[in-house]
């Protein structure tokens, strides 16, 4: 490999995002011609049983002539998913008492159920 094509893989500028099991890196590369793009990799770590672990990688490559239509459509996204939920978190990590819709549906038939009720005489009593 020639110092230029070392040069063409060498990161210009980067910024690393740790977000529990996932990183994100943010890396500005430069192309053959000289010009700068950027990669965005996620990266996260899986544990197996016996303790050893491997991590998955997911890379974009995002292109100058990409940026506009990426920036729009990304804060298109961000801001319905804001609009429609709100900022705060739901999830069963970040709440303990997280319940799934579906858990609250059979929680809710199990104890209103009437095949769940008991008669009892007390005449026997």
């Amino acid at each position: 490999m020639s110092d230029r094509d070392l040069m063409d893989q060498e990161e210009i500028h980067s910024k690393v995002l740790r977000a529990g099991r996932r990183t994100y890196f943010f890396d500005v590369r430069s192309t053959k011609a000289g010009d700068y793009y950027l990669t965005i990799t996620e990266s996260k770590k899986f544990t197996h049983d016996d303790g050893t672990f491997h991590y998955k990688k997911h890379k974009i490559y995002l292109y100058k002539e990409d940026f506009t239509a990426f920036k729009e459509n990304v804060e298109e996204m961000m801001d319905f998913i804001i609009d429609e939920k709100g900022s705060e978190v739901i999830s069963e990590r970040h709440q303990k008492d997280f319940k799934r819709e579906e858990d609250v549906k059979k929680e809710e038939e199990t104890t209103s159920s009437p095949e769940n009720f008991t008669d009892v005489s007390f005449d026997d009593i």
